[in-house]
């Protein structure tokens, strides 16, 4: 893969950059529509196809909160064309990486030395690249370690990146901008964090400490002395990415191992710490052919207000669920529904919102779940095209769901998304001894 031997970092050239790629992307909604005459049952595979490239090659280019938010829409199977969510994972792990000369630099600026100063040997090639930034195996102490560097004006440019990449984001997804606004506010001071290299490694020892006792997971030690604002040292883990562990065939008792591994680090934080590790997509996972699987980046941390909490999961519970008053008391503390409403608002919402959380919390209400049920993601995705067409939805001036929901919901898309390549068949159901359930 070609190393990026610099990255943008003025508001002016990265605003550029996003300009230029405006431009293309109109081009080719022209070129559609122009072939679209000639042929009017072409499909918009091929715009889809050519608007991701483009898009895809500015943001891999410029790093940061503009491909993180790539990476985000990428695991939201359902919400993007298949051309942008194939195209955007490759954020996850496979973008192009800094070349050596600014590797080096970071090192000289944060640390006061070279790497090859700092370890006994150090991997000048990344063994792969995100959007925050890149990973270089290095080894001291007879050990393997993995070093994450931040790219360069990652962090000073968030505010600005956010703003720029709102209007693609509002395009591509179909959301109102009053919709995106209370989103995006939450979104940057969660990219704040990422950037901040002390906060991740202070989480990253904490909560792999507090979540050892949770059977076949696998934690690095983290290296403080070797570590700064923009660099983080830690164990060299072994293990498979997603998709390169798929294809390994690895067996059914094997998948359900690593599922049942990863549903309960989750059930574990969001029930018990009220923190929790809100970034589940593949590039944050290693998996091993014995069942057991590392995790090593804590950059996006949750931490879920009690009251928020509470209301949450209360809408698992069936019996309050049935209590109509209380059921629109839960919908109005979670901000899904409003006292600006009208009635027949009130009841729209309601029905479209209970049916969505009917399918998406089936798996809380049984024992067991088979994860490769394909028909229930299938019913799922079809749900979600289906209220995202409604015009009632597309016209709502309000938006729906508290701020917190993005992440919370983005975690547990996530893992099902996950869960559901792994095809895993694993313990589920809803731990009754959690705080929502004693305020019934």
């Amino acid at each position: 893969m070609k190393e990026q031997t610099n990255i943008p970092t003025g508001k002016v050239e990265r605003a550029s950059r996003f300009v230029t790629t405006g431009l293309k992307v109109g081009t080719n909604y022209i070129k559609h529509y122009t072939k679209k005459l000639l042929d009017p049952s072409l499909s918009k595979d091929q715009l889809h196809a050519d608007n991701a490239e483009d898009i895809y090659d500015t943001l891999s280019d410029l790093k940061g909160s503009a491909l993180k938010v790539a990476q985000m829409l990428s695991m939201d199977k359902g919400m993007l064309p298949k051309a942008y969510t194939d195209k955007f994972a490759m954020s996850q792990y496979s973008a192009p990486p800094l070349s050596g000369p600014l590797v080096v630099n970071t090192f000289v600026k944060t640390l006061g030395q070279s790497p090859f100063q700092l370890y006994d040997k150090f991997e000048m090639k990344a063994a792969n690249a995100a959007s925050i930034g890149q990973v270089h195996r290095a080894w001291k102490w007879d050990k393997p370690l993995a070093i994450k560097i931040q790219y360069p004006g990652v962090a000073n440019s968030v505010k600005s990146d956010l703003r720029i990449v709102k209007p693609f984001a509002i395009r591509i997804v179909g959301m109102n901008e009053v919709d995106m606004d209370k989103y995006f506010d939450e979104i940057e001071s969660k990219l704040l964090e990422e950037t901040d290299y002390k906060l991740e490694l202070r989480r990253s020892v904490e909560l792999s400490a507090l979540c050892t006792h949770i059977p076949n997971l696998v934690f690095p030690s983290y290296y403080p002395e070797l570590s700064s604002e923009r660099i983080i040292t830690m164990d060299w883990l072994d293990g498979f990415h997603l998709k390169e562990f798929l294809l390994r065939n690895p067996s059914q008792e094997v998948r359900n191992k690593i599922g049942q591994a990863l549903w309960d680090f989750y059930q574990f934080q969001v029930h018990t710490l009220k923190t929790v590790h809100a970034d589940p997509h593949p590039g944050n996972f290693l998996m091993r052919d014995n069942g057991t699987v590392g995790i090593f980046d804590f950059g996006c941390v949750k931490e879920i207000p009690e009251d928020f909490y509470i209301n949450y999961f209360l809408l698992v519970d069936k019996e309050v669920i049935k209590d109509e008053v209380r059921r629109r008391q839960i919908y109005t503390n979670l901000e899904m529904i409003h006292s600006s409403d009208t009635e027949k608002e009130i009841t729209f919402f309601s029905e479209l919102f209970q049916k969505m959380i009917d399918m998406l919390t089936l798996p809380f209400t049984l024992d067991s779940f088979d994860f490769g049920d394909e028909s229930y993601f299938n019913d799922i995705y079809a749900y979600m095209d289906y209220v995202s067409n409604l015009k009632e939805v597309r016209d709502s001036k309000v938006a729906r769901g508290s701020r917190h929901s993005l992440y919370v919901n983005r975690t547990y898309f996530g893992l099902y998304s996950i869960l559901s390549d792994l095809k895993a068949n694993i313990k589920t159901g809803y731990p009754a001894n959690t705080p929502a359930f004693h305020q019934q």
